[in-house]
Order: structure tokens, then C-alpha cells, then sequence
């Protein structure tokens, strides 16, 4: 059975920092990525790496401020989150797929997705 599993997230001030981790197992797919949701709107991409290279994709609003990187001999995906805005307040789910180009990250089909986890930056 396919499953992600997300860690790390919390509550913390603005400016703070936060490190999101993902165990995939059963890792079928050439693609690990981040998204997160707010209540009311869409799920939108936040960044993902190409796992068999070291290609990586980062949504515009989050470009100098989160690192994603992974150990593949551990199948896991890690999110540095850096200088946190209270309008990164989401869940960030975990997702595995296939990659799609530079501008998108993991494509959306056939993607597996975590169960997420919270993130609240206070002000």
C-alpha cells in the first residue's frame, strides 16, 4: 500500500522557521512535492524536486525563503521553511507523482497525497 507521511509542522511567529519532513513508502513515482491549502481556496503548488535528478520547482511566493531537498535512500522529502509570513497559514500535504516541467513541479495525475499537515504563522 502506497502512503506519505508528513511531519513538522506547528504554530510559530512570524519571521520563524519550520522543517516539514515526508516518509514515502512504496515510492512509485520520479517526483516529490509540497502543496498546501487554506480553508476556502485551492490546493496550489509550492515546491517539488525531481527525484531521479536535482531539477527543482518553487512557487514564486515562496522562492528565497524554502528549500526542498530529499534523501532518497530514505524516501523522504524535506520542506526548510525560512522567514514565514502569516500567509503561509495552510496545510501542507506531502505529494508524489510524475514531473511535469519546471513551471509546475509534480504533475497532477496519478498523484498521491499525504494527509497534511498544519501550519499557522501568527503576526
Amino acid at each position: 500500500t502506497q502512503q506519505l507521511m508528513e511531519s513538522g509542522g506547528g504554530s510559530v511567529q512570524a519571521g520563524g522557521s519550520l522543517k516539514l519532513s515526508c516518509v514515502a513508502s512504496g515510492y512509485i513515482r520520479n517526483c516529490m512535492g509540497w502543496f498546501r491549502q487554506a480553508p476556502g481556496k485551492d490546493r496550489e503548488r509550492v515546491a517539488a524536486i525531481y527525484t531521479n535528478g536535482t531539477t527543482k520547482f518553487y512557487a514564486d511566493s515562496v522562492k528565497g525563503r524554502f528549500t526542498i531537498s530529499q534523501d532518497i535512500a530514505k524516501n523522504t522529502v524535506y520542506l526548510q521553511m525560512n522567514s514565514l509570513k502569516p500567509e503561509d497559514t495552510a496545510t501542507y500535504y506531502c505529494a508524489r507523482g510524475w514531473w511535469a516541467d519546471r513551471k509546475k513541479g509534480c504533475s497532477l495525475e496519478s498523484i498521491h497525497w499525504g494527509q497534511g499537515t498544519q501550519v499557522t504563522v501568527s503576526s
